[in-house]
């Protein structure tokens, strides 16, 4: 991603614009991330990929029994590892 200074950015407004059309540009103020820039597209792309997601405390039960039931095939037991 993109980084930029806020004062950068007033600057140069043209070149952040066209660059946050291509990936998210994000905006910092005394060195802390502040905003992100980016284009109406992935806008929306990221609201209906919210809007697909569920809270698992609003699933059914018969879907958290069978989460809880569920086993990992054991050809990707190494993968335990990057839980650590």
């Amino acid at each position: 991603m993109a980084q930029t200074s806020a004062l950068e950015f007033q600057r140069n407004f043209g070149e952040y614009q066209h660059a946050a059309r291509r990936e998210p540009v994000e905006i910092t103020r005394h060195g802390r991330r502040e905003l992100v820039l980016m284009s109406a597209d992935h806008y929306d792309w990221l609201v209906a990929a919210a809007r697909r997601s569920h809270r698992t405390v609003e699933a059914a039960e018969v879907v958290v029994d069978a989460v809880r039931r569920a086993q990992m095939d054991p050809e990707h037991a190494h993968l335990d590892e990057l839980l650590k």
